[in-house]
């Protein structure tokens, strides 16, 4: 590489900046360039100059990606090309990867627009990104959970989630992992086991190969199986990895070890983690998963969306119509608890069917001689 091609390199710093100012991982761009992950590790460290075709191939994609975002359509001519111009092998990313290469932009759909540009609306944006990164997030999910329905239901709600949120997600540094993680999230969540409709196993692949594959992910933890499919089926570095799996870089490092060796222990020829990246991506396109229309997705979101703000109106109207009847029906004044029954002391017992006693007597003969109207019997007179 010649020295006026080496001046035009950006500082270290900036060359990581400006790949992941296009959600692009190291593999990809490794991918892109021909190079290993460990090379474009070194080049953005400063531990190593780029060199050679692949350093004037650096060179011009640094200069590309320092460019503005592109527009929709310009992002698909993009897409389409480079996934045409690649391998199937090529890349940790193909296949599997979700980031957008380039494509998606970091700024608010409102914001402004480079001038030259087409502006991308909301529903624009969502399609663009639903398009690039469904496919490959439906093949992901149904590794993770070996269920062609859920790997679909689970990336739906992402989106939806995602759109219900999109102020948030357009302005999110990697939206794709934003849906991703959310789609993770779904797709592990322990409480599928008791829906009906999951209850009983789906009907496993045709081939032999990919059925011990699948079965042997599955008998992996949530949390391994996760981190697996992000190392060696997105091919995300350890460091994103550990990140995306809220785990620290040690612990992901042995999450991913300790699942290399139970997929290996299961099908032993998928110890070489090429290998085993390269039969993922096999199982994952096999099965032909295709996700939802991204105006359908919106659609289902935004009725949701009614559901629950309807729901949350009627249940606030019926908290203040109790609270109201409540205030119309309360005393307004203190009411003493009425005091419990006591037994009287002295009371005779009832007497039995029979003849009068003489005491019994006397006080009839009494109450006969009294008046039978008069102040006495309302005033008491002393004796």
């Amino acid at each position: 590489m010649t020295q006026s091609t080496a001046s035009l390199l950006p500082p270290p710093k900036e060359r990581r900046r400006l790949r992941e100012s296009r959600s692009l991982t190291r593999a990809q761009l490794a991918a892109r360039l021909g190079v290993g992950r460990a090379t474009v590790r070194a080049w953005e460290r400063g531990r190593s100059a780029p060199s050679g075709p692949q350093g004037d191939a650096y060179v011009r994609l640094l200069a590309a990606l320092a460019q503005p975002p592109m527009g929709q359509e310009a992002v698909e001519r993009e897409r389409v090309g480079h996934g045409q111009g690649q391998g199937h092998e090529q890349g940790q990313g193909q296949g599997l990867g979700l980031a957008a290469e380039g494509s998606l932009e970091k700024r608010s759909p409102t914001s402004a627009t480079p001038p030259g540009l087409p502006s991308l609306t909301p529903d624009q944006a969502f399609d663009a990104l639903y398009a690039f990164c469904a496919p490959a997030l439906v093949r992901q999910a149904y590794l993770l959970t070996g269920r062609r329905e859920l790997a679909r239901e689970a990336v739906e709600r992402a989106f939806q989630l995602a759109w219900q949120r999109w102020p948030e997600v357009a302005r999110d540094r990697d939206p794709a992992g934003w849906v991703r993680a959310m789609a993770y999230e779904y797709a592990l969540s322990p409480w599928h086991r008791f829906r009906p409709r999951y209850r009983s196993p789906e009907p496993p692949p045709a081939d032999p190969a990919d059925r011990a594959l699948l079965n042997a992910l599955l008998k992996l933890p949530p949390s391994y199986r996760r981190t697996l499919v992000l190392y060696d089926g997105v091919g995300l570095d350890l460091p994103e990895t550990a990140a995306e799996t809220e785990a620290s870089t040690p612990a992901a490092a042995g999450r991913l070890t300790r699942a290399r060796e139970v997929v290996a222990a299961h099908v032993p020829e998928l110890a070489d983690p090429a290998a085993l990246h390269r039969r993922l991506a096999e199982l994952a396109s096999t099965e032909r998963l295709r996700a939802a229309k991204p105006t359908a997705v919106r659609t289902v979101g935004e009725r949701r969306n009614v559901f629950w703000t309807r729901a949350a109106i009627a249940f606030t109207v019926t908290i203040i119509g109790a609270t109201t009847l409540t205030l119309r029906t309360a005393p307004t004044h203190y009411e003493p608890p009425i005091a419990p029954a006591q037994a009287v002391q002295g009371v005779p017992p009832p007497p039995a069917m029979g003849p009068l006693s003489p005491e019994e007597l006397a006080l009839r003969a009494k109450l006969r001689e009294a008046a039978a109207s008069g102040p006495e019997r309302i005033e008491p007179t002393p004796r």
